[in-house]
């Protein structure tokens, strides 16, 4: 089901019931008052219900706090890129939602915030799951429909405790006459969030079917089921073993619970493998356009759960699914383009083909001319499939990212032009070299200025698929001491890759194929901060290239660009940091929310 053409909201029931149900019931009851029964003995109307829960469940588009009620999605579909080490931002649209990189993160928050939305998600799902026991619909149905219901609440609690730590679970509907406890609940420990997220998923594992039809594509099955447990438990086995217990446990993982966490998750990823119904997708010869065409070809056989669109809301202003127009490669219609601008460091992390590390060596680059095709040689052809950079082909042009043209005497020109040569390429200045290819969709047209230009991408974003949970299985395995396990799950990636295959298995291994594998699907932030590295990655000044174009060669000098983001200060990430502030106010409306360690007022 494409839940993007439904623009329904699952809380406000009374708006869309009126356009949904039959004549007959319309004919049968006053106009003024929807009883509660017509939507819990109409199965088209609890599907209906669920489905506004889904698109409220705005994180299944890249951690993007708002996609259906303002013009956000603008932008926050691309926040948790540039607030990690993959990326910058060059437009001026992500604001102060990410400078806590710079002025650190402050006790109002401001940044992926995922509290009210989901609460109220998971209010109208409490009302389903209580609901949907004495209805008259059939028993098959309303077992589904519940399955389904608990595996979304699991699912936005688990983009919560991620976010938070320990944080009141709700698991029924409240009512203004109940206890001033329940109004007002205490947060639940960390420890106790993740076993609710890990104990759902398995129980509904058991109740989603293994497969389902074309027309229900984007429900979870089973597999969805077991790859959150999958991910969930890995989160909390590295919280376990690399965090803090604080606050009674309100946030952080007792350490002798690392193994448990990692056991869960290696089980749930061992359960998909051998299920044998998703595989790396191979359906090109060719490594990078293999990579390239698993993004945008739906349905492969590497999707285990996806959010679809189909461009039917490309006249929706402020709705719309809007990737390529923002990460599109200048100019779109607004003479913008390359909302993300990767950072030299990822570029890097790429090894080549043969297994070298990827880092670039400048002093030995210093005054030589490189073609791309010399410079980028040998390159993992993931690289290739997931950046864009100086040369690379696009909509039949070749992209010039150049800052600087050297003319015959050696004069390097940042302005003008040179015999006809413009000093600076197409590609605007405030990039670091690169943009992102992944996910992008040439046959879509960005010049269009309209909402209709603008949004109507047509990519799915896949939410699971099968390399992560490999990557997940090769992590716990590699936690569990199980190495030969972990290595040949990694190769695995690796071999698709088109990469030499590891003979020897590190951690640092298993973390450096998750950057490039996953690099821009909304994981690797969230990998620092459960590694609790985030306070090294992302207090760095980070890097970009300049390619200066040589004008009687064709060819380019390749200089690295020192402190890329422009600001005076480092970036900085703090301890406290590992988890979002509460908010003084959250706190302020519930006297029982306890404030999160290092947060002053």
């Amino acid at each position: 089901m494409n839940f993007k053409k439904h623009h329904i909201s699952g809380f406000t029931i009374a708006f869309f019931l009126i356009g949904l149900v039959s004549c007959d019931v319309l004919d049968k009851q006053p106009l003024d008052v929807i009883p509660e029964t017509i939507v819990w003995d109409d199965e088209s109307l609890i599907d209906s219900y669920l489905t506004g829960a889904y698109i409220n469940t705005t994180v299944l588009t890249n951690e993007a706090d708002d996609v259906a009620n303002s013009s956000k999605p603008f932008f926050s579909i691309f926040y948790v890129n540039n607030v990690s080490d993959e990326s910058k931002s060059t437009s001026n649209f992500s604001g102060n939602n990410y400078q806590y990189k710079i002025n650190g993160l402050k006790i109002a928050g401001g940044v992926l915030e995922y509290w009210e939305r989901p609460y109220q998600v998971i209010r109208s799902l409490n009302e389903m799951i209580e609901r949907l026991p004495t209805s008259a619909v059939s028993e098959s149905f309303k077992e589904q429909k519940m399955a389904e219901a608990r595996f979304l609440r699991a699912f936005n609690y688990f983009y919560m405790v991620k976010r938070y730590g320990g944080l009141p679970l709700i698991t029924k509907v409240q009512q203004k006459t109940d206890p001033e406890e329940e109004l007002f609940p205490p947060r639940n420990t960390e420890k106790q969030v993740y076993d609710f997220i890990i104990s759902e998923s398995k129980a509904v594992s058991e109740i989603l079917p293994e497969t389902v039809t074309d027309a229900d594509w984007g429900r979870p099955t089973k597999y969805a089921a077991l790859a959150l447990l999958s991910r969930a438990a890995l989160y909390a086995g590295s919280i376990a073993q690399y965090g803090t217990v604080q606050l009674n446990g309100i946030v952080g993982i007792e350490n002798n619970l690392a193994e448990h966490y990692y056991t869960e998750s290696f089980n749930a990823s061992d359960a998909i493998i051998k299920s044998n119904l998703y595989s790396l997708y191979q359906a090109n010869a060719d490594k990078a356009e293999n990579f390239r065409e698993l993004f945008l070809t739906k349905r492969n056989p590497e999707v285990i759960f996806a959010k679809q669109h189909d461009g039917s809301d490309k006249n929706v202003g402020g709705a719309g699914w809007a990737y390529d127009y923002f990460q599109c490669p200048f100019p779109n219609g607004w003479a913008n383009g390359i909302h993300d601008a990767p950072y030299l460091e990822l570029v890097e992390a790429f090894e080549y083909i043969d297994g070298r590390p990827g880092k670039i060596d400048f002093d030995e680059l210093n005054g030589k001319l490189l073609t791309t095709e010399e410079l980028w040689a040998g390159k993992d052809p993931r690289f290739f499939a997931t950046i864009y950079t100086q040369g690379t082909n696009w909509q039949g042009r070749s992209l010039n990212f150049y800052n600087g043209l050297r003319t015959e005497d050696g004069t390097i020109l940042t302005t003008g032009s040179y015999k006809g040569i413009l000093a600076n390429g197409d590609q605007k200045v405030t990039q670091t070299g690169f943009g992102v290819l992944k996910y992008l969709d040439e046959e879509k047209d960005n010049g269009n200025s309209s909402s209709s230009g603008i949004f109507g991408s047509t990519q799915d974003f896949i939410v699971f698929r099968y390399a992560e949970i490999l990557l997940n299985h090769a992590e716990a395995a590699f936690a569990l001491g199980k190495t030969d396990v972990a290595l040949q799950t990694v190769n695995e990636v690796r071999g698709r890759a088109g990469i030499k295959l590891l003979e020897n298995i590190t951690l640092e291994n298993i973390r450096n194929e998750r950057r490039v594998e996953l690099a821009f699907e909304g994981h690797r932030y969230w990998d620092l901060r459960r590694w609790r590295i985030a306070e090294d990655y992302l207090s760095r000044d980070m890097a970009g290239l300049r390619y200066i174009l040589d004008f009687a060669t064709g060819k380019f000098l390749v200089e690295k660009r020192e402190k890329i983001d422009g600001a005076v200060n480092t970036p900085i990430f703090k301890p406290e940091n590992y988890y979002l502030p509460i908010t003084l106010k959250r706190t302020g409306s519930n006297p029982n929310l306890v404030e999160n360690p290092g947060y002053g007022s």
